[in-house]
């Protein structure tokens, strides 16, 4: 199998898990956060970067890549890897969500979705066999099965027929890849609904996957009800298989998700935000653009040992976002990233020694106290 799980260690008192990934791009501990790098490239980061600060897995978008530049350039290239040169690991995801979000722009049949490109219109077509097989290209690690994302909110019989088309495009996503250096994820959905959560869960661990993604959450769903949907879904997979929860990156859903059991996440949350000038420490999110810091002397957070916390100042950091320099964008991004690769190695440091509740505890203490 080309990628596996093993299970390390369980909290006592929760879900959280620690554990290790392992594909043919290296040997990975869980729980993990994967920066997102849409089109073959995490925005403003050069690959020395990402590795230099412990990313272990980006994340890259079928959907993008199939429009521009197309996966048989990539697989010309060599895949995605050489490419794009990261050597570490990569997941795909299938491309539906971004395709489901195009609203009136895409129809959607049994046989697959037709499109119109968001670059220059044209029409294009997506089907469980088209989208494994621009993965297949590509040469990611992990991909994902195409799927349904349930939007929020959704009536319980839309949502029924959503997600029991899944089902079935997952199976025609495992009879249609064939690449044995890479592996297949299935993806839960069911919107809100325990019902068709419990279903799809069961349905798509029929199929024997080697491991299991949560879509359709974070999607415009209050917090709580994602929440309470996950304490509900993940018990109900496998527990020697990886678990991820697409889509999610702040860190009150990070420590929250590992809390109840998960173990990947992915979301352009910390890159975007980075470059809108926000930028997140152990007290919450902080505004690095606003006045207040245009004398402000301190690193971004005393507690980060990122490259940007270890040689700037947020008034530094506030000038370069007034002055509209390329390199605000930079060392906001690089701190973003570092400070949930760090927030993760921290977690799995605390669920090791069996003190995650506590660790979760001083979190929210600290967490948005400003």
């Amino acid at each position: 199998m080309a990628v596996t799980f093993e299970l390390i260690r369980q909290c006592s008192h929760t879900g959280a898990r620690a554990g290790r990934l392992y594909t043919p791009h290296g040997v990975f501990d869980t729980p993990i956060f994967m920066p997102v790098g849409t089109q073959a490239t995490v925005k403003t980061m050069s690959p020395r970067e990402l590795e230099e600060m412990g990313a272990g897995i980006i994340l890259s978008n079928t959907y993008h890549l199939f429009l521009r530049p197309g996966h048989d350039l990539v697989a010309e290239a060599g895949g995605l890897h050489r490419f794009m040169n990261w050597n570490r690991g990569i997941l795909t995801d299938s491309g539906g969500f971004q395709v489901f979000s195009l609203g009136a722009l895409r129809k959607i049949t049994e046989e697959g979705v037709t499109f119109r490109s968001h670059i220059d219109g044209s029409k294009q077509f997506l089907s469980p066999e088209k989208a494994t097989e621009v993965q297949m290209a590509l040469g990611s690690d992990i991909i994902m099965a195409f799927d349904e994302c349930v939007p929020y909110p959704a009536e319980h019989d839309y949502a029924k027929q959503s997600t029991e088309r899944t089902t079935r495009w997952a199976e025609r996503c495992l009879k249609a890849h064939t690449r044995k250096d890479q592996a297949l994820f299935g993806i839960v959905q069911g919107g809100m609904y325990k019902d068709l959560r419990a279903q799809s869960a069961r349905e798509l661990v029929g199929l024997d996957f080697p491991g299991y993604a949560i879509g359709g959450l974070s999607v415009g769903e209050p917090k709580p009800l994602m929440y309470e949907v996950l304490e509900h879904t993940v018990p109900l997979l496998p527990k020697n298989k990886a678990r991820y929860l697409m889509g999610v990156g702040t860190p009150d859903c990070l420590i929250e998700g590992v809390h109840r059991g998960i173990d990947m996440f992915d979301c352009v949350f910390p890159t975007r935000v980075a470059r809108n000038g926000t930028v997140m420490t152990w007290q919450g999110k902080l505004v690095v653009k606003n006045a207040e810091y245009a004398r402000d002397f301190r690193p971004i957070d005393t507690e980060c040992g990122c490259y940007t916390c270890r040689n700037f100042s947020r008034a530094y950091l506030r000038h370069l976002f007034k002055a509209e320099e390329v390199l605000a964008l930079r060392l906001a991004t690089i701190h973003n990233l570092y400070f949930l690769l760090d927030f993760m190695r921290r977690m799995r440091q605390a669920i090791i020694e069996d003190r995650f509740l506590s660790f979760r505890d001083d979190f929210w203490h600290m967490y948005e106290k400003r």
